[in-house]
């Protein structure tokens, strides 16, 4: 029995910018690849903290929280990409299913709606989540054709690294998943 059709697809991976995406908006970043099919590649960019935080979105929606919870003070919001950037997503574990909620995994999902922002606001949310502004997302065949460029490098994504919040190490420990030093990579592309 042959293998599926759709084996060759990329969801529930990290993409790991490669050295060559230096200067750009994806320089030095991961991106948690949500969803990858025929019809293109949605992500989220987890590791480009903005200088929000989730108290800041609460405010500007009149959301009220538990303000003894640190986390809405201390928890950053992301840059999730250069698409749509005024819309939020949430990436947050699969306890509860809210409206708009996208399974990526039976312990991973992403929604844009507000009633998950108002339950973690309330206490009721997921444990582990991440919000951020916009996301990342390609055409049909784009995301193949940079990775071939070698512009990303993919590996499996891991739940604890997409909800850490060491932003700044994250490429490195996504990277090291597959063995690779980000650092000692040339930005020049080449095939063998």
């Amino acid at each position: 029995m042959g293998e599926p059709a759709q084996s060759h697809y990329l969801g529930n991976q990290f993409l790991i910018a490669m050295p060559q995406l230096a200067g750009s908006y994806f320089a030095d970043t991961v991106t948690y690849l949500c969803k990858h099919d025929e019809q293109g590649a949605l992500g989220i960019v987890i590791n480009k903290p903005l200088g929000a935080r989730v108290i800041d979105i609460f405010n500007e929606l009149d959301i009220s929280c538990d303000l003894q919870d640190s986390r809405f003070t201390t928890q950053r919001i992301l840059s999730g990409g250069p698409v749509e950037r005024d819309k939020g997503f949430i990436v947050h574990d699969a306890t509860a299913h809210w409206d708009s909620s996208i399974s990526v995994t039976p312990e991973i999902s992403v929604c844009t709606s507000r009633k998950i922002l108002k339950d973690i606001a309330g206490g009721r949310g997921p444990d582990n989540y991440l919000i951020a502004l916009g996301c990342a997302g390609w055409e049909p065949g784009q995301l193949e054709r940079e990775i071939s460029e070698n512009a990303w490098l993919t590996a499996p994504a891991q739940h604890d690294l997409i909800f850490s919040d060491n932003y700044g190490s994250k490429s490195k420990e996504a990277a090291a998943l597959l063995g690779v030093d980000l650092q000692c990579l040339s930005p020049a592309a080449g095939h063998s």
